[in-house]
């Protein structure tokens, strides 16, 4: 059974970074493709980016030039590097593999805010 648990998240200044972490266990992770979806307030959960398991990216236009996900197979870790932050980015942030009938970590808040 593949379990995938978050960090990272918090509250962060308009403008500010986060580094978001995820941690796979109990599947085979180096060919997996990962992917990190937010939820805000009274929205549709969104898919913010993918990473396959040769490492292609691609990304929502919402989150592109400002976010880069990365994995490290080693230590079967999935990360996201946010920058420029703003209160839209403002979303509990889930990592997934599997897409939407898959595995789901428990998320991570990230509030922007002044």
């Amino acid at each position: 059974q593949v379990q995938l648990v978050e960090s990272g998240g918090g509250l962060v200044q308009p403008g500010g970074s986060l580094k978001l972490s995820c941690v796979y266990s109990g599947g085979t992770f180096f060919i997996a493709a990962m992917r990190w979806y937010r939820q805000a307030p009274g929205k549709q959960r969104e898919l913010a980016a993918t990473i396959t398991s040769n490492g292609n990216t691609n990304y929502a236009d919402s989150v592109k030039g400002r976010f880069t996900i990365s994995r490290d197979n080693a230590k079967k870790m999935t990360y996201l590097e946010m920058n420029s932050l703003n209160v839209e980015d403002t979303a509990v942030y889930f990592c997934n593999t599997g897409g939407e009938y898959g595995y789901w970590g428990q998320g991570t808040q990230v509030t922007v805010s002044s």
